[in-house]
């Protein structure tokens, strides 16, 4: 999946929240956030548009797979990229994705503890569930299900691998649809992943409550979490 360039006026409609030391911006499924070795568009060309008067454009304060859509947190300056660098270090950011995976687990909610590792040298950022990797864990709760052998679930990574709810979706027999890495998705031209990063809840300051951000479903996820028995975005979950 790729996107088109995106306008300032694109760019800005895709801001979620911002207050003095961050901002959540919703991500297009398809654009690196980074550009990685190859060069090529990233969603990170695009920040000088979301300096807001500030004198340096905000930084990534972690990051989501190229084919993964919805919340990105940025940090606005330096200190509050560090302070938001720990958050994510020790787990203090609360992530809720969408998934709609294929098949499905028997239960309605459920918990995945599985060790990662790096798959080989020569596959880069490709992970495998590895006994002697690191320690991931992954919790899930069932929201819908369609005729059609396809489950909508929420999942929250405890930890925070590299592709970890994919790798942990794949293992446990439910691949994500559109995953074509570690799913039965093509490598090209098959469907778009169905990943979205639906929520981010960020202790960002101690005086005050978390702040928590929904990012809007993307339109290619629409179809399949309707036969999932999704509502459209008037419904929460």
């Amino acid at each position: 999946m790729s996107v088109k360039e995106l306008t300032p006026d694109e760019i800005l409609a895709r801001v979620l929240y911002r207050d003095g030391l961050m901002l959540v911006v919703d991500k297009p499924a398809g654009l690196p956030v980074h550009r990685g070795p190859k060069g090529g568009a990233s969603f990170e060309d695009y920040f000088d548009v979301l300096r807001f008067g500030l004198p340096r454009p905000p930084a990534l304060a972690h990051r989501l797979d190229k084919d993964t859509s919805g919340c990105l947190v940025l940090g606005r300056h330096r200190k509050a990229l560090a302070h938001l660098g720990l958050l994510f270090k020790h787990g203090k950011v609360g992530k809720t994705y969408w998934a709609v995976v294929e098949g499905g687990p028997d239960a309605d909610e459920g918990t995945i503890e599985l060790p990662l590792g790096r798959l080989d040298e020569a596959r880069g950022w490709w992970m495998k569930p590895d006994p002697n990797g690191l320690p991931s864990v992954t919790t899930w709760k069932m929201l819908g299900r369609a005729a059609s052998s396809l489950t909508w679930l929420a999942l929250t990574p405890v930890t925070g691998r590299t592709h970890q709810l994919r790798v942990h979706c794949a293992a446990s027999g439910w691949p994500i649809i559109g995953d074509n890495i570690y799913g039965t998705a093509p490598r090209f031209g098959g469907p778009s992943q169905q990943l979205h990063a639906r929520e981010v809840v960020v202790p960002i300051s101690k005086n005050k409550p978390p702040v928590c951000v929904a990012a809007p479903v993307p339109d290619h996820m629409h179809d399949l979490l309707r036969a999932c028995g999704w509502a459209g975005e008037d419904q929460t979950a």
